[in-house]
């Protein structure tokens, strides 16, 4: 599983989620507040989708004992 770009995939998604959160206070900085929750809430999604990517890298290079 080492091919696998599970290393790339997981960074880029957590540098999208980091970009949102910037965003997310940009967006309250210049009045938006209607926007700020569902992209503070899509930043943390990712985040999470990032984290959960990595899991699944780490369980993916365990060997198989059955």
């Amino acid at each position: 599983m080492a091919k696998t770009p599970f290393g790339s995939l997981s960074a880029a998604i957590a540098m999208l989620a980091t970009a949102l959160g910037f965003l997310t206070f940009q967006l309250r900085a210049n009045g938006y507040e209607q926007y700020v929750e569902s992209v503070a809430s899509a930043s943390v999604v990712m985040y999470v989708t990032a984290a959960l990517v990595v899991l699944t890298w780490v369980r993916a290079r365990r060997p198989y004992s059955d």
